[in-house]
């Protein structure tokens, strides 16, 4: 019997509340509400918004007081991404999204409502603490 081996998971923030990313938006507390609420499928997870590049999936996604946190699973047949993550060369989340309300503040975009499409595994996240922070 030839032995599989197990898939590799983390766990991070794709989103931090309240912080300017790169771009100038703000992310608002509960701005996900709605998509996580109504969502039936699972995420996919992304290489480098990729569509044509989905490494895995994200096995659980909630908002919480820092931001939008996200356990996911590399599938084994993910290859270099999965040796970056492992060797910590590679440690920033993303998402993609859809802007359903926002307004501007002081040169800032502040999303107040996000309609989400999927979680990616990026080298360079727009914001900084978008991070993995645990790999199982």
């Amino acid at each position: 019997m030839i032995a599989t081996a197990a898939p590799l998971r983390f766990a991070g923030y794709a989103a931090m509340f309240g912080i300017a990313d790169a771009a100038s938006d703000i992310i608002q507390p509960g701005a996900f509400a709605r998509t996580l609420r109504s969502r039936r499928a699972p995420f996919p997870l992304f290489w480098q918004h990729n569509p044509d590049q989905t490494i895995g999936v994200v096995e659980h996604i909630k908002e919480d007081k820092r931001g939008l946190q996200v356990i996911a699973r590399i599938d084994n047949d993910a290859g270099r991404p999965a040796t970056l993550l492992r060797r910590g060369e590679v440690s920033g989340l993303s998402f993609g999204y859809r802007a359903r309300s926002h307004r501007m503040q002081d040169g800032n975009r502040l999303l107040g409502e996000i309609e989400l499409f999927e979680v990616s595994l990026v080298t360079h996240p727009l914001q900084f603490g978008a991070r993995v922070h645990m790999i199982t």
